[in-house]
């Protein structure tokens, strides 16, 4: 049987203001989905943003880092913004930096390194996305 998202931990990491997010794929690029829902996190969420990216680019006024092992100090969710044939690695990288959840976006899916992340005791949200589940359901907003 496959992951299913718990409706609890999606509050839960929603509600978290100020958690920080690290970004896996998050470019200045602004036709690419990661610019908006990050903005989102940040503007609507309260999150901070940390910008992982390949080019170490700066996104938001952050400073990017290529790898998730570059991120300096506590990382609170890991945000897949990655082809889902190349997720895999970065959960394993989030299980090593000790990050508390992973987060795959929409149409990211990769069951088995759910599992993974799960069984190393993180929390995990597969194959969606924090705007949608905040206009499903409003009161995560926290206004």
């Amino acid at each position: 049987m496959g992951h299913t998202n718990d409706p609890a931990t999606i509050r839960r990491l929603l509600t978290d203001r100020g958690a920080r997010w690290a970004v896996v794929g998050l470019t200045p690029n602004p036709r690419r989905a990661a610019v908006g829902v990050s903005r989102f996190l940040r503007d609507e969420l309260g999150m901070e943003i940390i910008p992982v990216n390949l080019g170490a680019q700066e996104v938001h006024g952050e400073t990017g880092y290529r790898t998730l092992a570059d991120v300096p100090g506590t990382i609170d969710v890991v945000d897949c913004f990655v082809n889902s044939h190349k997720v895999g690695a970065i959960v394993d990288q989030a299980i090593e930096v000790g990050a508390r959840a992973v987060w795959l976006q929409l149409g990211v899916i990769d069951e088995l390194a759910a599992e993974r992340a799960a069984a190393a005791g993180l929390d995990v949200v597969m194959d969606t996305c924090p705007v949608i589940e905040v206009r499903a359901t409003p009161s995560l907003r926290g206004d």
